[in-house]
């Protein structure tokens, strides 16, 4: 089974998340995303970053109405900060049978040669990338690469938390059930 792996922090899901892994799907051999939760992103601060079991959540309610999108905490289990080389190296181990490929926006994909271990995950998987303004894709690094064109909301977790601190709506941003569960929980309320 081909696998997409979208990682983040989804810091909270958002419709253009979920637009770009059911284009994803549509459009591309992969036959299942998971959202890979990630607890630490060594490139992001901590703060202002919701527990991560409040955000696998968020993720699991926005992704329950679809079987070909799943939640994974797989992550929560390894050690922080995530390095994607060790939760790939971690589901080939735990997975043999399935083929795992990431999922990733031209902006994270520039900064790929930064990662750590990045020329593993280069040679032992797939990319599909989804081109952003501003970022144009180049493959200098020989990446088996899979560019996807898909529709993309001028939309970030980070806007989205600040129109929740600033009292505005968020409707339509996120689905229903996560705008339900934010609110409930108070989250991203200073």
């Amino acid at each position: 089974m081909k696998i997409g792996l979208y990682f983040g922090s989804f810091n909270p899901v958002h419709v253009g998340h979920l637009i770009i892994a059911s284009h994803i799907l549509n459009e591309t051999d992969i036959e299942k995303v998971w959202f890979v939760v990630s607890p630490q992103n060594p490139f992001k601060q901590e703060n202002g970053l919701l527990n991560e079991y409040h955000r696998l959540h968020l993720v699991k309610l926005a992704t329950e109405q679809d079987n070909r999108i799943k939640a994974s905490e797989i992550e929560f289990g390894l050690p922080k900060p995530s390095y994607t080389i060790n939760t790939l190296a971690y589901l080939a181990e735990k997975y043999p049978d399935y083929e795992f490929s990431i999922i990733m926006g031209s902006d994270s994909f520039q900064n790929l040669p930064k990662w750590k271990n990045a020329e593993l995950i280069i040679r032992d998987h797939g990319i599909y990338v989804y081109p952003r303004p501003g970022f144009p894709v180049e493959n200098l690094t020989g990446a088996n690469l899979h560019v996807v064109e898909a529709p993309l909301l001028q939309l970030s977790a980070t806007h989205i938390r600040k129109c929740i601190t600033e009292g505005k709506s968020i409707r339509y941003m996120v689905p229903d059930i996560v705008l339900e569960e934010i609110e409930k929980g108070g989250y991203y309320k200073k």
